[in-house]
């Protein structure tokens, strides 16, 4: 009997050597209690043997990188080993949220032309019911929440316009901790256009998490995604941040000790909104850089489709806090460029976790409308979004242009009539959103030379309590901002 179970300890180590990286095996999901087990496929992307205890870090098929982990042997069904096949690449998963957030091209016709707005009972429009000249039906008055994978700090990658830029290096004098020194930053270039872009490249080490737990204020959270801390950072169980320099150090006793010394009780920069609890700050990437540069390592903890760059002199970004006693309270953020050759209003958009399913991710969208407004132009955020923040954008695009359909009047007896152009004055949402929205929503129709815009009761109902559901609104009054020309100035 010893001998048996001497040999099977042989075998299954010998069956667990032949797990490399690029195998794929069925693993079991971590689950909840009372919920049945998974065993979805998973690819090993790499393994460990720390103290004799040997673990896999696995990638499940069709799930979100968020969910990848380390697991141990025995949640590994070997029996059904996949070796990877020579000179094949891991296939990717396609970004859907890519491919979804790219908006179809309109017809000029569509765009231009007036678009009727029929309030029916019915899904479906009824010939009877799009003529010109037919008035609304009668209907009472409608009463009246967001969240490139990322590359190693030492690489580079092109932007849209084909210019290169820095990979970011944090400045090691201002964080406690390191003792080996960091890389340096490397040499300048011509003028960088962020410090956060989208990327379709990535390795095997920007694959796997590098921090298993960081604490922010009073919330311990569990990273998503890769983030490039200083290595020493991530053999440590927990890394802990200021909440308001976002400062980040490796023991509780130098959180105290960083504490005493740290004046900050709100992000640097001007508060330029402030409403009840809510405020908002605007933040220049080239005044405030190690801030800036903190807040972006923060973000891609939770971020995957976003390279991380050293460069944060053409940003700005808007931190929204959520005040108490003890101060101001990172809620979450949004950047965008000075300098926006195709008018993006967002760069990377972010509520973090412990906010989220709150409201809050809206709330940063319509800010950033908000802004366009004041500017006078149209933005849209910069592709492609991640899945969380597509579902946010399309549900705020909905919200906002069937909040305009719904109270449009009728004038001199005939339907209301509205242009995707006017839509978008209104709004300050890109042209090409608009109309992708509409389509998203099944509520453009084509009838006797003309688009018309059917709303149903069931339409009309579902907005209305989709909107009684968001609390907070941005309130154009509390806003005290004026937009700059940074194209007239010589230097950001």
């Amino acid at each position: 009997m010893a001998d048996d179970k001497e040999n099977k300890k042989i075998g299954l180590k010998t069956t667990l050597d032949m797990v490399v990286e690029g195998c794929r095996l069925p693993v079991k999901m971590s689950i909840l209690p009372n919920e049945e087990e998974e065993w979805p496929l998973a690819e090993i992307l790499s393994r460990k043997e720390e103290k004799g205890k040997l673990e896999f870090y696995v990638h499940y098929i069709d799930f979100n990188k968020r969910l990848d982990e380390w697991v141990l042997p025995d949640r590994l069904r070997v029996e059904e080993l996949q070796f990877p096949k020579k000179d094949q690449k891991t296939p990717q998963k396609q970004n859907s949220s890519a491919a979804n957030s790219r908006p179809t091209t309109p017809d000029r016709e569509l765009q231009d032309k007036k678009t009727t707005v029929d309030r029916s009972e019915s899904d479906s429009p009824s010939p009877s019911l799009l003529s010109k000249k037919l008035s609304l039906p009668e209907q009472s008055s409608p009463a009246a929440k967001l969240g490139g994978q990322g590359q190693t700090p030492q690489s580079q990658t092109k932007s849209n316009a084909g210019r290169k830029r820095k990979a970011i290096f944090l400045d090691e004098d201002s964080q406690d901790a390191p003792a080996t020194p960091q890389p340096s930053a490397p040499p300048q270039q011509p003028r960088q256009t962020g410090s956060m872009s989208s990327s379709h490249d990535e390795n095997i080490i920007t694959r796997i998490k590098n921090m298993e737990t960081i604490e922010l204020g009073k919330y311990r959270i569990k990273p998503w995604y890769f983030s490039p801390y200083p290595p020493e950072l991530t053999t440590i169980s927990i890394v802990y941040i200021c909440e308001f320099c976002l400062k980040y150090v490796k023991s509780r006793k130098c959180l105290e000790r960083h504490r005493t010394k740290c004046t900050l009780r709100h992000p640097p920069g001007n508060e330029i909104y402030r409403k009840s609890t809510i405020s908002f700050f605007e933040i220049d990437g080239r005044k405030n850089k190690m801030y800036s540069q903190n807040l972006c390592l923060l973000a891609k903890l939770f971020l995957d489709h976003k390279t991380l760059y050293y460069d944060t002199d053409p940003f700005l970004f808007y931190v929204m806090t959520e005040y108490d006693i003890k101060g101001f309270h990172i809620v979450g953020f949004f950047s965008k460029e000075k300098e926006s050759t195709e008018d993006y209003n967002v760069a990377c958009i972010l509520t973090l976790p412990p906010y989220q399913r709150k409201g809050y991710g809206k709330l940063l969208i319509e800010f950033s409308y908000e802004l366009s407004k004041f500017e006078g132009k149209t933005g849209s955020p910069e592709k492609p979004l991640s899945d969380l923040g597509l579902l946010s954008y399309r549900s705020y695009w909905s919200q906002t242009i069937l909040e305009i359909l719904v109270n449009l009047k009728p004038e001199n007896g005939e339907r209301p009539q509205i242009t995707i152009n006017e839509i978008c004055e209104l709004t300050s949402i890109r042209k090409e959103d608009v109309i992708s929205t509409l389509q998203h929503l099944n509520l453009i129709n084509y009838y006797k030379g003309q688009y018309i815009i059917t709303l149903s009761q069931e339409s009309i109902d579902t907005h209305n309590r989709a909107m009684a559901k968001r609390k907070i609104r941005i309130d154009a009054k509390c806003l005290h901002w004026t937009p700059k020309d940074w194209a007239k100035r010589g230097k950001w």
